[in-house]
């Protein structure tokens, strides 16, 4: 599926740029000719409101494809080609005193998986001017095939690095927007991870192929302080929709706050479409603690993210392992104006990785809507996968109302990068990891169709108020087989409680499940809600 090539062109791509030494002290022979400054366009009108009557104007005519220079050309500027292009970060925009600005604008190439030109433009004033492309401004290698691009080739994209006063400012980079809609964050812990996307379009829908409509224009405006939010401007365009975006971003000198993102968005349907994805999030996720590939791979766990939480518009608090299904999966969860959701990484143990590229560091991402949404559907999407480099889980917020041509949607949401959850629960504890085996009694010949499930809980607030000697119970509801067993323990050690069952199920077919602990009718924990596969429960 095209969601694949998707994690490996953008993410991965992008993340090797993050640690590609700057060019300043690299020899200016790779460069076409020496550039003192940008050359910027003539100073226009600008505002939001424009833009967004610019999206609506457009979403009244024909769809036109952004430019591809020379996509023969592109075709060839490969993954290593591509990080071989760097920007000469002494012609950034805004990295240093008096420049207007505290974050430098770094622009990335085009290249084999980002071919359609960007167009970027600084604000001031209310007035906007175009930075106008030359190849002067990377230095390449002599035989990089990007030489024989036509010189108005244009952007694919761009990043904003730490405040221009940090001594890392040149290596450091804290956003990126690069290729489609996609754009990322780094998190409190100092990593990228997962990522977000403007808009979602047909997502996982058999018989309508799924669109990933471009950011065309990018608008820049900072302040020089660098505790002031830096906003970005954004035209969407595709095939089914147009949209305006207002990106207000706070990053700070504290980088262990991570980022926060308020955005403000319009679209306008030029199609209809079966399956609106509104402020989507997109992941990958191999494997955990459960459903580790056997043999595949030596580390015990491999994910962005492992968990969709929800905080729904009546107050419950839920958690929904993600799965790593044999054929992909779309599952639904109703509300009416939830209070929020996201893809997030629970686990923080180092031990549970064993990886260098520190999974254990990954953002966890929350959406917050900051008007209500109304009815309609969070719906997480989990497609196959046999490896890290392919972003495989989705999640997205889709309105009941059908989604036809001429409609339009305002929209305004917060995101927060961080490392743990920005509105804990402070009632009921968590879960932290969930486990599958085989069901039956140890010591005993195990019966077929009997799976053990252990589900554990931490939040010592709630938790460590349990009286001695007194044991909650674990309430299990499945939507087939039956529930035996069960039991609910003490973690020796810690503040940790265990609920385990088993589950007697005939068949193949999917077994929904949903539960939480609970002392004297009244829930002590978060819902836990899993889907599980009997043909491949670990998935």
């Amino acid at each position: 599926m095209s969601i694949r090539l998707t994690r490996r062109s953008l993410l991965g791509a992008a993340a090797a740029t993050a640690l590609m030494p700057p060019l300043l002290g690299m020899s200016s022979r790779g460069a076409r000719a020496q550039e003192n400054s940008l050359h910027l366009g003539t100073a226009q009108p600008f505002t939001f409101e424009t833009l967004i009557q610019r999206a609506e104007a457009a979403a009244k005519t024909a769809y036109r494809s952004p430019y591809r220079p020379a996509p023969e050309v592109t075709q060839e500027i490969d993954y290593e080609a591509w990080g071989k292009i760097k920007f000469n970060t002494d012609l950034s925009p805004y990295a240093r005193e008096g420049s207007g600005g505290a974050y430098p604008v770094v622009f990335f190439h085009l290249g084999q998986y980002f071919q359609k030109s960007v167009r970027m433009h600084l604000v001031q004033d209310s007035t906007a001017r175009e930075v106008m492309y030359s190849p002067s401004y990377f230095a390449m290698p002599d035989d990089s095939p990007a030489r024989r691009l036509p010189e108005d080739s244009g952007f694919a994209g761009f990043r904003l690095q730490e405040w221009w006063g940090a001594d890392d400012w040149r290596t450091q980079d804290w956003v990126a927007f690069l290729g489609a809609s996609y754009f990322r964050a780094i998190g409190a812990l100092g990593q990228y991870g997962l990522s977000a996307r403007g808009v979602a379009i047909n997502p996982a829908v058999p018989d309508a192929p799924e669109e990933f409509p471009d950011f065309t224009d990018f608008y820049i405006a900072e302040s020089p302080d660098p505790e002031q939010p830096v906003t970005v401007y954004a035209l969407l365009d595709g095939p089914s929709v147009t949209g305006a975006y207002r990106f207000t971003m706070t990053r700070g000198q504290d980088r262990s706050k991570g980022v926060l993102m308020d955005i403000e968005c319009t679209l306008f349907l030029r199609e209809d479409v079966k399956r609106l994805g509104l402020m989507p999030l997109t992941s990958m996720f191999w494997y955990a603690e459960y459903g580790r590939a056997r043999m595949e791979d030596w580390r015990p766990e491999v994910h962005d993210s492992d968990g969709l939480a929800l905080w729904t518009g009546a107050g419950e608090r839920i958690w929904r392992p993600l799965r790593n299904p044999t054929e992909t999966r779309i599952s639904a969860f109703g509300d009416d104006s939830p209070k929020g959701f996201g893809l997030l990484q629970r686990d923080r143990n180092f031990d549970h990785y064993r990886d260098g590229v520190f999974y254990d560091r990954r953002p966890s991402l929350w959406v917050e809507p900051l008007k209500p949404l109304g009815r309609g559907s969070v719906q997480l999407l989990e497609i196959p996968t046999d490896d890290e480099i392919h972003d495989n889980i989705g999640a997205f917020w889709v309105p009941e109302e059908a989604a036809v041509k001429g409609s339009r949607y305002d929209l305004s949401y917060r995101l927060h990068w961080v490392d743990q959850e920005p509105f804990p629960a402070t009632n009921v504890a968590q879960v932290i990891s969930t486990r599958y085996g085989r069901g039956g009694q140890p010591g005993k010949p195990r019966p077929q169709g009997v799976y053990k499930i252990a589900i554990e809980f931490d939040n010592p607030p709630v938790l460590t108020q349990i009286p001695y000697g007194v044991f909650p119970t674990i309430e299990v509801t499945t939507s087939r087989g039956e529930i035996t067993r069960t039991l609910v323990e003490p973690v020796p050690g810690g503040n940790v409680w265990r609920a385990i069952f088993d589950l007697t199920v005939a068949g193949t077919d999917i077994v929904e499940m949903r539960g939480y602990m609970a002392l004297d009718g009244k829930p002590l924990t978060e819902t836990w809600l899993a889907q599980f596969a009997p043909n491949n429960p670990g998935g």
